[in-house]
């Protein structure tokens, strides 16, 4: 692997498993091209989650002690499975499909690229997608989120979720490793059109619970809505999911940000 651009290698080995798998017959769900970013492992940020996130969030080096880098990606959902979740109180079923088979395809993927380490000698350590999480705070002790936040994958929006340049629907994960990988850059750019510019907060009006508000967050009325629908769609496994707060916004698929002063720029 050191005959290549690690980065451009890492992204190309993720880019096509995930092309494969979606041809898979059992596989119903449709995935845009992902995202793929690194961060240093010992980047003095990772020990900021502990005030920002929690005081028991972990650091890179609790999953291997000679951690160099981690990498994080960002899976977006097809329009298809974005659209179908606009309406009613409850998610749809396509929306809650595509959290189980994403899930899965992570946890498939991630063995994949650590089979790959390993052929070269470098070890990484697997981090599930989702519920590794406190079931009374409600808080990770790994944030999939703010570790990609960290590699420079995207700002985080009024509705607590990561908005890339993909927009903010669809599934976030990360993968630790002693493979040394060039960090990729932040920029210091919101990509939250109310942060940026207070011109939006629709995320808020969507929100089927009154959980979220402009100025708070109440994640554990959040997470009766999601036990809700885990309810509605119990024959599909567990579905502890909502998404009212990420679909038909103006970030659901892109940066609006970017592409708002890419519009002010071509019109000056």
């Amino acid at each position: 692997m050191e005959g290549f651009n690690l980065q451009e290698k890492i992204r190309t080995l993720i880019r096509e498993y995930i092309q494969e798998y979606s041809t898979r017959k059992e596989i119903k769900t449709k995935w845009g091209e992902p995202i793929v970013n690194f961060a240093d492992a010992n980047d003095q940020m990772f020990r900021k989650l502990k005030e920002v996130v929690s005081s028991t969030h972990a650091l890179p080096q609790d999953f291997l002690t000679d951690a160099q880098t981690v990498i994080a990606y960002f899976i977006p959902f097809s329009r298809d499975v974005v659209n179908s979740n606009r309406a009613g109180r409850y998610s749809s079923k396509q929306w809650a499909r595509a959290y189980i088979e994403t899930n899965e395809l992570i946890s498939n993927l991630n063995n994949y690229i650590k089979k790959k380490l390993a052929a070269l000698n470098y070890q990484s350590s697997l981090i599930p997608a989702t519920h590794n999480f406190d079931e009374d705070s409600l808080i990770s002790d790994w944030s999939h989120r703010h570790v990609a936040y960290i590699s420079g994958l995207g700002k985080f929006g009024l509705n607590n979720m990561l908005i890339t340049d993909k927009g903010c629907c669809g599934r976030v994960a990360s993968i630790v490793t002693n493979l040394k990988i060039e960090a990729t850059a932040r920029n210091n750019q919101e990509y939250c059109l109310y942060k940026s510019k207070g011109l939006c907060q629709k995320c808020v009006d969507n929100c089927v619970n009154d959980a979220l508000k402009i100025n708070s967050f109440d994640r554990h009325k959040c997470y009766e809505i999601l036990l809700e629908n885990d309810k509605l769609h119990s024959d599909l496994g567990l579905t502890d999911v909502c998404g009212k707060c990420s679909v038909n916004l103006p970030c659901s698929f892109i940066n609006p940000v970017e592409k708002c002063y890419s519009y002010q720029e071509s019109i000056v």
